[in-house]
Order: structure tokens, then sequence, then C-alpha cells
């Protein structure tokens, strides 16, 4: 695994060989996302989000890229403790970590972000609600963007906000934009 592009970019990153509650998102994936999106945001001064940040790999990208305002949220004991460890080897001091179950933290939760990104666990049955929280809690910023990580048999493209959606195989990055009034 490594970080794309950036002041990072080239960076490897080793997450522990047993991650039983983990999918990381593929350098592949990760790469078109991340080329289609850089024409469409400059990831310079965003402040972020990245819900279920597993091995943290989406945050460090960000980071990388210059976004300055960083909050990652991972339940797992073992990924947060990796996440935590990999970003002061990185020397990214601009993240706030964040150990809770995803839709606890966003439970009344109205802060806004310019960027959120979401790679739930494929299996979460409360995948469907991530937008609709999202959206009905007005967490996007004006002109900001979330992408939601998926499996080919969600679709939302009948979804509010619903932008786009990129096509890697089993992997599908779904976005949703809150264009400024």
């Amino acid at each position: 695994m490594r970080i794309i592009s950036g002041s990072l970019g080239g960076r490897r990153i080793h997450p522990p060989g047993k991650m039983p509650y983990t999918r990381p998102t593929t350098d592949v994936a990760k790469e078109g996302l991340f080329n289609t999106l850089q024409h469409r945001i400059d990831f310079e001064g965003m402040k972020t989000l990245d819900l279920f940040g597993g091995t943290g790999s989406i945050s460090y990208e960000l980071s990388s890229r210059g976004a300055e305002d960083l909050t990652i949220v991972e339940k797992d004991h073992q990924m947060f403790d990796f996440i935590k460890k990999t970003a002061t080897a990185l020397k990214i001091e601009n993240i706030r970590f964040i150990k809770m179950d995803v839709f606890k933290f966003l439970q009344g939760h109205h802060q806004q972000y310019d960027f959120i990104f979401a790679g739930p666990p494929y299996a979460l049955t409360e995948i469907d609600e991530l937008p609709r929280i999202i959206v009905k809690q007005n967490l996007l910023a004006p002109d900001g963007l979330f992408v939601l990580e998926h499996t080919p048999r969600n679709d939302y493209k009948e979804f509010e906000k619903y932008s786009f959606e990129k096509n890697y195989g089993t992997t599908i990055f779904s976005v949703f934009s809150n264009p400024a009034p």
C-alpha cells in the first residue's frame, strides 16, 4: 500500500497482516479515484472526514495533497492504533483520531466538511443510511464532496445529492456533491 501523490507521494504503508474487519481500498482504485477528483476539487486547505478509517490510507493521501484539517473515525482497536502510529511516523500533525462507531459519531454531529470519505465494510447492512445521514445533517460544506465506497450490489443513483460514480470492478465509488447556492 502506498501514498499515490503529493508531499508524501511514494511512501509505503505496511498495515498489520491480519485485519479481520478491515478491507483496504486498493492502490489502483484509490489512484483512479484521486485522478478523477483532482480535476474537480482542490485539496489544499480542505477540512476532511474519513469514516471507517481502516488503515488510514485515504487520510494520508488527503494530507499529502494539502488537506489541512483531517478527522478520522475508526472503532477497531488494532486499526485505530495503527493509524495513530503511522500518522506519527509520516509526521502528519493536523489530524484528529476518533475511536468510535461511525453511526454513533454521526448521531447529532453537525460540523461541515469539504470532503467526506466512507469506506465501510462491504457487508455493512446500514450502508444505505450513510448518504442519507450526511445529507440530512448537512455535513457537506458548500461545494463539498462525499465519496462512498461500495460493491456493485448497491446503487445510489436515485439518492439525494448523487453526482456520479467511478467503477473499478468490485469497487465502486459513488460521489455526492453539495453545489454552492
